[in-house]
Formats: structure tokens, C-alpha cells, sequence
């Protein structure tokens, strides 16, 4: 994908360490993204678990505007790339991992990064406007996000029906407006959808078997979402 920009011509200016094109070497952007359909995680770690591992579920592997492929998780408020996660207790990226052969890797996989350039070369787009919608994914993970209720003591949920990579490389998990529904199901793309991050109510992203404790009145579970709340009120 090339954003158009007449008269400027930044693949003038050469990184004098990696020799590429300045613009290029050090944007960072998602240009594209593929769904993870295979069942991969992410493993990660925290300092208040030292001989323990976390695992979450990959959303999809983007691509870079610079060539570098990189997993991605819904983490706190952001789809955030795999490598770059910061837990709140120190933790940090372990690697990616395949549970059907209990394999541990640390490069995205090789059908992955052929399918993205591919795909990317394929559907190049042309925009001029940062918010212009290069493409959209369901969510396959059942990442929900939490948002606050009517009062700055409560929290709703609501299932993320899928995430839309926008030309200035953001990525939003869009949620429905019920009251801007016209058919169902609500499939990605809908008018109805609107981005989470945006949202002034917003505060986390949560996967499926968090949200599924805190609708079921796990202990645990409501007991973070009581730090949670507290948290938000206070912020």
C-alpha cells in the first residue's frame, strides 16, 4: 500500500545504518493483517509469576509499512504487536507458541509473512486521508471490551465484532450500536459498527474466557473488575 503525495518524494532520504529508504526502515504502520486461523498464542511472563508462562490467543499477524511481520493481541486498551507488550507487573513477550505441537517460536510463521506481502502487493491501495478504511476482520478470539456503565461504579461488556485497519495504521475493535441495527447478524463492515478505542466510555479489551468469568459471577474475576472500576474512577 502507497499513500500518495504529490511533489514529495521521501524514498530520497537514506537510513546511512540499514541503507534503505529513510520512510520505509523506520515506519511501522500496519498496512495489512491476516487472521490467525490456526489456533496460535502468545506466551508472556510477569515478575510476580517468575516460573509460570501466560498465554493468549493471536488475533491476527500485521504487516508493517517496513517489511516486519509481528502477531498481534487485544492488550489493555490497544491491539498491541506481540513483541511489544508491557504487562502491568513487569512482565514482558516470551515468544509465540503453537499448542497442537507444543512448540515454542520466535518468528512469525513463513505461510504468514508469503500471505501478507502477497496480499498486500495485490490489494495496493491508494489514500490520501489517514482515517480512509484499508481493512476489515471478524474477530475470531471473542475479545470483548469493556466499557463504563451509567454510573463511573459499573462496567458493561460487549462482544468486538471485528477490527478495521485504518490508512494511518491504527487498528480499532468495532462494536455495535444497537440502535443503528437494521439486519443480523451484524457482519464487519456494517454501518452500525463504531471503533471502541474512540470512545470516551472505553477502558479495556478482555478474551472470551475473562469475559465469560465475569458474566458468570466468578469471585476472582469480579474482584479485578472491582480494581478496575476503582481505577477508572480515579483516572
Amino acid at each position: 500500500m502507497k499513500t500518495s503525495n504529490p511533489g514529495h518524494n521521501s524514498d530520497n532520504v537514506i537510513d546511512l545504518f540499514t541503507g534503505k529508504p529513510y520512510s520505509s526502515a523506520n515506519d511501522s504502520r500496519i498496512i495489512r493483517l491476516s487472521p490467525e486461523l490456526d489456533g496460535l498464542e502468545m506466551l508472556y511472563s510477569n515478575e510476580a509469576s517468575e516460573d509460570k508462562f501466560f498465554s493468549l490467543k493471536i488475533l491476527c499477524w500485521g504487516l508493517r509499512a517496513n517489511g516486519e511481520v509481528v502477531g498481534l493481541v487485544p492488550w489493555l486498551d490497544d491491539l498491541v504487536p506481540c513483541p511489544d507488550i508491557e504487562d502491568p507487573l513487569n512482565g514482558a513477550w516470551e515468544g509465540y507458541y503453537d499448542p497442537g505441537i507444543d512448540e515454542l517460536f520466535f518468528e512469525p510463521p513463513i505461510h504468514k509473512i508469503v500471505e501478507l506481502e502477497t496480499a498486500a502487493e495485490y490489494y495496493e491501495v491508494q489514500c490520501d486521508n489517514p482515517y480512509d478504511v484499508v481493512q476489515e476482520i471478524p474477530d475470531t478470539i471473542g475479545t470483548h471490551a469493556v466499557l463504563s456503565g451509567s454510573d463511573e461504579h459499573s462496567l458493561t461488556l460487549q462482544e468486538v465484532v471485528s477490527w478495521r485497519l485504518f490508512n494511518d495504521g491504527t487498528v480499532c475493535g468495532m462494536l455495535v450500536d444497537e440502535k443503528k441495527v437494521e439486519s443480523t447478524p451484524v457482519l464487519p463492515g456494517d454501518s452500525c459498527l463504531y471503533p471502541a478505542q474512540t470512545q470516551q466510555k472505553f477502558r479495556y479489551f478482555f478474551q472470551h474466557h475473562i469475559a465469560n468469568k465475569i458474566k458468570s459471577q466468578d469471585p476472582e474475576a469480579l474482584a479485578a473488575i472491582s480494581l478496575l472500576v476503582e481505577e477508572s474512577s480515579q483516572g
